[in-house]
């Protein structure tokens, strides 16, 4: 079977009605918790992990991706009518939308956004249907080191990628790594810092441990902020649509944005962010009216929202081939694909090609969906931001214990989620990634296995590591990936200090 057969089967299971329910949920929801400031789609796919426990898993998958993409949507309206992004891949937008909105045009703002995301969201998608298949059959060659080379390839890249510091990124990959080896060890038998408590023999329970960092964590960063000065909402004035001119100005900024955004979103150190500010530099290269850049420059809210969208899509490239999560939202996705017993990667496109496919088809019909729902909806929208923060958090707090104890009915799952959300407040206040304690958690067994078999294999020769030339390539990239942001972040503090040193003589 092709592509072409295997996505048609994926649309016949994504439009199934219950499917498409989920679909609909999941980008209703993504949409609400973009726009919502400091909620993003990581903190509410970790939230969902427990409700979602005993449901349908493709279903679930599905809702989850329709959140992701609904994020990256809903991002772009806080950004340009209160200036304040509701995702950080959305911080790009606000630099043109917000002037925009202030100037009486936050409805072409609006909808160039909405209409970019929609075209740079369903060409990355069919992009994702074509190249995942090949990267499928390259990676059905990999043995042990190969795999293990990979998952070092990945801790490096969420350390290095998350937070401002590659030294904090490793340290909380050390925490999640530390976590994973808690309960019986699967070779020896041996239990490994379970201190006799006989709850944690099976481990800790990724699913906690993720609505604690994310949910519980950012419930109690915020509240310990205090009251903040009331943030001004930009009033839509004048019309929604878009005329010629914006028109023209837009579909070329679309389709870059889409060919920046996708294989940025796909390599292991990239992420939406990066492209939405490649995006946005190019825009400023290619546009005839550069002057407008800094005032409400159409082109630079059209160019960074199809990238951030794209990326979305890119993002999911390594997810399902390679079992390799780029983002918070997609470990928390790695989540729940194990939450349901199923490992993303070459064999699951084997072994379940339904749910990977029905997976795929299914950002399609999110995309249809989410167009609709963001024009005719914006006013709605609009009122989510007059939401006090405390009714806000508060909800969220309830939620995610209500949530933990349906999945897990235990007084001390209870505890560890209290443990866990005191540990997430205390590595945000100090600056510390929660992302790679996640990862180090989901992929610290399988890298130990990995590694287990391959020196098993060489009978416990360690050069066996980088005699293969795939495991040597990812390995040499891992080491790349974790020297060059310590290298450009050391340049940038020098050029900073020298510009301080310049203005005070």
């Amino acid at each position: 079977m092709n592509t072409f057969d295997f996505l048609l089967q994926g649309l016949a299971i994504a439009a199934q009605p219950i499917n498409l329910f989920y679909a609909l949920i999941g980008v209703t929801l993504g949409t609400l918790v973009g726009v919502l400031p400091g909620i993003g789609p990581a903190l509410t796919v970790a939230l969902l992990l427990p409700v979602t426990y005993q449901l349908d898993p493709a279903g679930s998958l599905i809702m989850f991706a329709g959140i992701y993409y609904g994020g990256m949507y809903g991002g772009s309206t806080t950004s340009i009518l209160l200036n304040t992004p509701g995702e950080s891949a959305s911080i790009v937008t606000a630099l043109e939308g917000n002037k925009m909105a202030r100037a009486g045009r936050g409805g072409p703002a609006l909808a160039t956004a909405a209409i970019g995301s929609f075209v740079a969201g369903l060409l990355a998608t069919i992009a994702l249907a074509f190249i995942a298949p090949y990267v499928v059959k390259f990676a059905l060659s990999f043995g042990p080191r190969e795999y293990f080379a990979l998952m070092m390839l990945a801790f490096v890249t969420v350390s290095a990628a998350f937070g401002d510091s590659t030294l904090r990124g490793l340290t909380a990959l050390f925490v999640g790594l530390a976590f994973s080896i808690v309960g019986i060890d699967q070779l020896t038998g041996q239990t490994r810092l379970s201190f006799g408590v006989p709850d944690l023999l099976d481990g800790l329970e990724v699913t906690t441990l993720a609505v604690a960092m994310f949910a519980i964590g950012e419930t109690l960063y915020v509240a310990a902020q205090g009251a903040r000065a009331p943030e001004k909402v930009e009033a839509v004035r004048g019309s929604l649509w878009m005329n010629k001119s914006d028109w023209s100005r837009s579909w070329k900024p679309w389709l870059r944005g889409t060919a920046i955004g996708f294989p940025i979103g796909a390599m292991p150190a990239g992420g939406a962010d990066v492209s939405s500010f490649l995006s946005y530099s190019a825009e400023k290269q290619f546009s005839k009216h550069p002057e407008e850049f800094g005032k409400g420059a159409i082109e630079g809210v059209a160019g960074p929202e199809a990238a951030n969208n794209a990326s979305a899509a890119g993002t999911l490239v390594p997810l399902l081939t390679l079992g390799l999560p780029t983002t918070a939202t997609a470990a928390i996705m790695l989540a729940g694909f194990q939450q349901f017993g199923l490992q993303p990667g070459p064999l699951l496109f084997a072994t379940n090609p339904q749910l990977v496919w029905g997976l795929i088809a299914s950002l399609l019909i999110a995309n249809f969906m989410l167009l609709v729902l963001n024009l005719p909806l914006i006013g709605l929208w609009v009122r989510l931001l007059t939401i006090p923060k405390p009714w806000l958090y508060a909800g969220i707090l309830v939620f995610a214990t209500l949530g933990t104890i349906g999945a897990n009915p235990s007084v001390f799952e209870l505890g560890l989620l209290l443990t866990f959300g005191v540990l997430g407040y205390v590595m945000r206040v100090f600056g510390y990634p929660i992302a790679p304690v996640i990862v180090g958690l989901i992929l610290g067994p399988m890298a130990e296995q990995q590694l287990r078999r391959a020196l098993s294999i060489s009978q416990g020769d360690p050069t066996v590591l980088v005699t293969s030339p795939i495991a040597a390539i990812l390995l040499a990239l891992a080491a790349i990936a974790l020297i060059v942001p310590m290298i450009l972040r050391a340049r940038g503090k020098g050029q900073v200090l020298a510009q301080v040193a310049g203005s005070e003589d």
